[in-house]
């Protein structure tokens, strides 16, 4: 029976956000945060793959000490224990810092068979921490899975690109990360609720990793997407559908 671990990331509720007027700064004072929309599919594959074919899932987690409040909604999705690694220097963290500490907690804290990441998070959307900690961990990764399977020593992947469907195997263990496709996350109940703190956490930081996390890239600062328009008028009459086409040519939305 397979040790499935489903990583997730605690993100800013995007629906919060505001613009400073004049510096498209995030003005970040009174938002609220939530499980990655991506991540919760991720989370339910996890525990699917328990219900069809036995085993546990831990979810796992990395950020400052405040991503505590997440370990509840977590473990109300189904998950059989949580990992929480948390450390005042957590905070801000760049895809390769995460995918090294979740590689450090994994291979000294917790068995796995699977790992399965969402295919990216919802606020950065890098893409990047599944394939790296992969990497890290010296294991097969499968990207863009709509569909899992696994038979005894082997898993066998669905992959949906943009020109058709591809099916792969790789011997466990193995990472996938997995597209918002491949289920429809559950909405869980008071009953699964109130069951999740009574769930075991594993609770790591920094000095219990015992390593140093320190970034290769630093981000100062995030800007909200300009979006400016051309402010261009056309009139109604035949004459102008001339001027119209060339605008659009002379943007670039049409050749």
């Amino acid at each position: 029976m397979p040790n499935i671990v489903a990583c997730f990331k605690w993100v800013i509720d995007e629906a919060d956000l505001k613009v400073a007027a004049h510096s498209r700064e995030l003005i970040l004072d009174r938002v609220s945060y939530k499980i990655s929309d991506y991540d919760r599919n991720a989370l339910e594959e996890a525990v699917r793959l328990r219900e069809q074919y036995g085993g546990q899932v831990t979810t796992v987690t990395v950020g400052p000490p405040g991503a505590r409040q997440s370990l509840k909604d977590a473990l109300s999705r189904g998950p059989d224990q949580g990992c929480l690694i948390a450390d005042t220097a957590f905070v801000d963290l760049e895809p390769s810092q995460t995918a090294a500490i979740l590689a450090a907690a994994l291979r000294s804290r917790l068995e796995y068979d699977l790992i399965i990441c969402g295919e990216g998070s919802s606020d950065l959307y890098a893409q990047q921490v599944g394939p790296r900690l992969a990497e890290n961990l010296g294991l097969p990764v499968i990207t863009y899975v709509n569909k899992i399977i696994l038979e005894e020593n082997l898993l066998i992947a669905e992959r949906r690109l943009e020109d058709g469907i591809e099916v792969v195997s790789v011997p466990l263990p193995a990472l996938v990360t997995v597209l918002p496709e491949i289920n429809s996350p559950r909405i869980p109940g008071l009953k699964q609720v109130l069951a999740a703190a009574k769930k075991p956490v594993i609770n790591l930081n920094q000095k219990d990793l015992g390593e140093d996390f320190s970034p290769l890239l630093q981000t100062l600062s995030i800007q909200a997407a300009p979006s400016e328009r051309r402010r261009l008028r056309f009139g109604a009459e035949g004459a102008d559908l001339k001027k119209v086409v060339d605008a659009l040519i002379r943007e670039g939305v049409v050749s």
